[in-house]
């Protein structure tokens, strides 16, 4: 499926031109403040909570979330919303409190690097080289969304506009490193919202208000009633949820997919340790966790209105894809589509850009420093990241054209978090909680749980072609139970694997395992400005999980 060329004009394109002069600028001057590899990395540990929260839940607004959850929302309904409610706020929250007190006390660069000090070499490599692979992947997906979009605008070729997509998004992530990145995605988040906004509120204007889109769904899609369910028919057996059975959607997605992605994703992560000080890095994920909490109002009703007013939704194979642009062609005004445009483009290059600029940070510190190029000067790393950029954009074109054959992005984007995010998930628990767990284990358990997640997958889709030997319907429950597999595989392999294995002595481990804390690492949080109380991390996230909580039953 694609769309028709959109019906642009000067005002549109006028203001598109100015957020891309805007971002330039930023890249620009934030460049002047980089002067070592730390400064493009991390961005020197300086930035604000308030920066790093909006960044934080900025860069997770890429195409994963915009067009990929408005897919899902054409596909499956109001079900989407566990995405957010059970499959994010929960991990962001478990983040801020639990696990970036050992992140940014330990002064780790990277996820990978935390690994290493846990637990041994051979973890580390076998980490640092599948987190650069996923998110070379991952940069595809948003660059291919990029690509659609710039189709859409002006009749490119797909290729054309991918090409042209990846060049103004490695101009800006090279300029400013982890800084231009940062800044630009505090803009982009208010441009993606602002974008968003329009579409739902005259589509909505179009099919009748809130009852009128029900009636029109329930009566006249194949989605039919499923569409305005959260957890009717998700018994175990015979599900008739579009996600499935509640196993799937609890233990793969609202456990295993949601805190293996939130905890260990360094993508995200890295955000947070740019942060000035403990503090403002706990409160990183818990201040992105209120506006994902309501943000679905943003992502699946215009996936609702899609199923309405674009009729080709409802042909089989239909590619869900396009449902934004489709949208934006059909309800706006020029000088809204121009806002609107903006906003869907902010939002995959803030996706793609916190890709990328991970992907140059493990690249140059857990793989070219640590195992080919040691004791360099630090002008030199400095010069590997913004090469490693370059590489990964240029990489990214090619994975953009995997994306390209799903007709879903978010069900490629979850198969991904499948193999990367859940074993590791698996190992982080199990280490942070029991110090026994030796550094073989978490090899062997990675390694184990990365295959596991392969044989899932082929097992419930099919071997080269043939049938599949356990059969579930949804896509997307198929990703959830490849991801409890994952999970349990690296967790038996890495229990059993200590179990014959030498342990680290304790000394080794303080500050990285619970109950083991580094009494010069606590000292030096001690020291710093007490936060105010409105600024107490537990308030921030105990308040968002209530929130949430009231949500999910006030809609069930």
């Amino acid at each position: 499926m694609a769309v028709d060329r959109l019906s642009v004009n000067g005002l549109d394109y006028g203001i598109l031109a100015i957020y891309f002069l805007v971002v330039l600028a930023i890249g620009l001057l934030a460049r002047r403040a980089i002067t070592t590899s730390e400064d493009f990395f991390l961005s020197g540990r300086s930035l604000p909570a308030w920066v790093t929260g909006l960044a934080f839940i900025s860069a997770n607004l890429g195409a994963t979330e915009i067009l990929g959850m408005a897919a899902n929302g054409a596909q499956y309904g109001v079900a989407t919303v566990h995405f957010y409610w059970i499959g994010a706020v929960p991990a962001m929250v478990f983040l801020g409190l639990v696990m970036m007190p050992f992140y940014y006390k330990s002064r780790v660069h990277t996820v990978p690097e935390f690994l290493l000090r846990r637990f041994n070499r051979p973890t580390h490599f076998f980490n640092a080289l599948s987190f650069a692979v996923g998110m070379l992947l991952t940069a595809g997906v948003n660059l291919y969304a990029l690509g659609i979009v710039i189709q859409s605008l002006l009749g490119w070729p797909l290729w054309i506009a991918i090409l042209v997509s990846a060049a103004f998004v490695l101009a800006y992530i090279t300029l400013g490193g982890l800084s231009g990145a940062i800044y630009t995605e505090v803009l982009q988040f208010f441009v993606i919202i602002a974008g968003l906004i329009p579409i739902v509120i005259v589509g909505l204007v179009a099919v009748g208000g809130w009852n009128g889109l029900v009636d029109k769904v329930t009566h006249g899609t194949t989605l039919g009633g499923a569409a305005f369910t959260q957890w009717a028919g998700t018994a175990v057996g015979h599900p008739t949820n579009p996600l499935g059975d509640w196993i799937g959607i609890v233990f793969g997605l609202g456990f295993v997919l949601s805190f293996g992605y939130w905890t260990t994703n360094f993508s995200e992560v890295q955000r947070a340790l740019s942060a000035k000080n403990l503090s403002a890095a706990q409160r990183t994920p818990l201040i992105g966790a209120f506006p994902k909490i309501f943000i679905p109002a943003l992502t699946i009703i215009p996936g609702l209105l899609a199923l309405v007013l674009v009729p080709s939704l409802q042909k089989a194979g239909a590619d869900y894809n396009y449902v934004i642009p489709s949208l934006m062609g059909k309800l706006l005004p020029n000088g809204v589509l121009g806002i609107a445009l903006t906003g869907l483009m902010a939002s995959f290059m803030a996706g793609m850009a916190a890709n990328v600029s991970s992907f140059n940070t493990v690249f140059t510190y857990d793989l070219w420093q640590r195992y080919f190029a040691k004791d360099r000067p630090d002008r030199y790393y400095l010069n590997i990241g913004r090469l490693a950029t370059v590489a990964g954009v240029v990489i990214g074109v090619g994975t953009a054209f995997i994306a390209a054959g799903f007709n879903n992005i978010m069900n490629y984007i979850q198969l991904l978090f499948s193999f990367f995010n859940a074993p590791l998930f698996a190992t982080f628990l199990i280490a942070l909680f029991w110090k026994r767990t030796t550094p073989w284990a978490g090899f062997w358990g990675l390694v184990s749980g990365t295959a596991g997640a392969a044989v899932a997958h082929f097992c419930l889709t099919g071997f080269f072609g043939g049938k599949p030997l356990i059969v579930i319907e949804s896509t997307q429950s198929q990703n959830f139970y490849g991801a409890i597999a994952a999970f349990v595989v690296d967790a038996v392999v890495t229990v059993a694997v200590t179990m014959v294995t030498k342990s680290k002595p304790d000394a080794e481990l303080r500050g990285l395992v619970w109950g083991l804390p580094d009494a010069e690492a606590d000292a030096a949080a001690a020291a710093e400005r007490t936060p105010k109380w409105w600024e107490s991390p537990r308030l921030l996230g105990f308040s968002a999980l209530g929130l949430t909580i009231a949500l999910t039953l006030f809609f069930l």
